[in-house]
């Protein structure tokens, strides 16, 4: 499992015009499953990005999780983040989860983050989302879990 972390002061992402999911001060979380994850990857997924300690506490060293801070998550589900581009100058997907498995690991990761964290926002599976955010820091950190 594959994740973009993005510590953000705000984010939103937009469907079709309207505005499905919104935080303030938080993680924007984007989020692509392999054919070989399991729900057992998601859990550990979620665990590391809930610990990860990437905001500033009072002498402003990133001593902080998303917890401590009681920030937001915004998840959304970004196949392309298995890009192979390795062959040529168009990039192939292969290396992502078919979507059947993708959706059922997305839908999974945001049943277990809500049921232990207060604010979880979502994208929506397979849509052409915008994803608006101001990157605090700016942090942007890359997550594998294998």
């Amino acid at each position: 499992m594959i994740a973009v972390l993005q510590r953000v002061s705000q984010a939103s992402v937009t469907v079709d015009g309207d505005v499905i999911g919104r935080i303030g001060a938080g993680l924007l979380v984007l989020l692509c499953a392999e054919p070989q994850d399991t729900e057992r990857q998601a859990d550990r997924m979620l665990a590391k990005i809930l610990k990860l300690r990437i905001f500033n506490d009072e002498a402003g060293k990133m001593n902080r999780s998303v917890q401590d801070v009681q920030g937001g998550l915004l998840v959304v589900s970004q196949f392309t983040l298995a890009a192979d581009t390795s062959g040529g100058n168009r990039p192939g997907f292969t290396k992502a989860a078919p979507p059947a498995l993708g959706l059922h690991l997305y839908q999974y990761f945001l049943d277990q983050a809500r049921a232990v964290h207060p604010v979880v926002q979502n994208g929506k599976f397979g849509a052409e989302m915008q994803v608006a955010l101001v990157n605090d820091g700016p942090i942007t950190i890359p997550l594998r879990i294998e």
